[in-house]
């Protein structure tokens, strides 16, 4: 998964999103310039392979790559959580409507899923994280991650958590440094891993932290088979897809080149590896890429793929169970 140069297609565009190790094509807050424009984007990308996943970061909050022209400003998930603390009941309502309105605005404008929810527990001490997480009790991460799943799921669009095991604890930021964890496995799998766990099959993909779990593996985890395979897919017993984190972060170059970071992610188990704002690098890795995906790998991401028929925007805002999530979000959350 790449991304593209700009706001229209190039050639260099539709030659990589052409070529047969491309699987998906992930948009930023640049390629936004209005609805209209997004809308002729993802219709053009269609026009070159219509198998192709486009996906965004779309979280609320901080994490919001479409802001303007219609689109909802939503609040940083954290508010969730904080709602949860006064009222249980409407918190998981709003949730629910929250990931409706998330997803079915995305889907309106031919964005196939959001990389969203994060499962990442709220210690405080996090850079990255903060507000982006829902709570910092495992068992409410769950109840508002399944609600919220299940508002995305109503809009036919799958969910993705992120980041396993659990990037909440480690302070530093992996975007620009390489974050270590030096708890034991024992705590990790008592606390973080246990949204995954308590989720099971409702969770339809994951990506991992690029961190560094000292007692459990010297590889950050998206590079890690124990992590991807002996744990999150034997232990926890998880069926859904594996994205890797974007391997343009500076916690990623602990897989060296880009080409040799993305065999090692997809050879400790990811079904698809991200490299992001590096398009005439990610067209090299396509070149040197002789990675070949097992059927199990193709089928894990094709479910990937949204359900049903979107709204177009204009039947969307008359839709009256988006309008009644939307009133919903505004009141309960401000």
């Amino acid at each position: 998964m790449l991304d593209v140069a700009g706001t229209t297609l190039s050639d260099a565009d539709i030659r990589r999103i052409d070529h047969p190790m491309t699987g998906g094509i992930i948009l930023f807050a640049r390629h936004f310039q209005d609805r209209a424009q997004l809308v002729a984007l993802t219709d053009a990308i269609r026009a070159v392979r219509d198998d192709i996943l486009i996906a965004v970061d779309h979280e609320g909050g901080r994490v919001q790559r479409f802001r303007t022209d219609g689109f909802t400003v939503l609040p940083a998930p954290g508010k969730l959580g904080e709602l949860w603390d006064r009222d249980v009941l409407l918190a998981t309502k709003t949730a629910t409507a929250f990931g409706y309105v998330l997803a079915a605005e995305l889907r309106a404008c031919g964005v196939d899923m959001s990389f969203t929810p994060v499962l990442d527990l709220d210690y405080g001490h996090s850079k990255v994280i903060g507000n982006r997480a829902l709570h910092h009790d495992p068992r409410v991460v769950t109840m508002l991650a399944k609600s919220l799943n299940h508002g995305l799921a109503l809009a036919g669009m799958a969910n993705c958590g992120k980041h396993f095991p659990g990037h909440g604890f480690a302070s530093a930021d992996s975007h620009v440094a390489l974050p270590v964890d030096d708890r034991s496995l024992e705590d990790i799998l008592a606390a973080d891993t246990k949204p995954y766990d308590w989720l099971g099959m409702s969770l339809a993909s994951v990506i991992p932290a690029h961190v560094i779990y000292r007692q459990v593996d010297e590889k950050p985890a998206g590079f890690s088979r124990v992590w991807l395979q002996d744990i999150l897919r034997g232990k926890l017993g998880f069926n859904g897809a594996i994205f890797s984190d974007d391997l343009s972060m500076e916690a990623a170059r602990a897989g060296g080149t880009l080409t040799e970071a993305a065999t090692a992610a997809l050879t400790a188990g990811c079904d698809m590896v991200l490299i992001c704002n590096q398009p005439d690098e990610a067209e090299k890795v396509l070149e040197r890429l002789t990675f070949v995906p097992t059927k199990a790998s193709q089928t894990r991401l094709r479910r990937m793929r949204p359900r049903g028929r979107a709204w177009k925007w204009g039947k969307l805002m008359e839709q009256v169970e988006y309008q009644q999530a939307l009133a919903l979000v505004k009141s309960a959350l401000g």
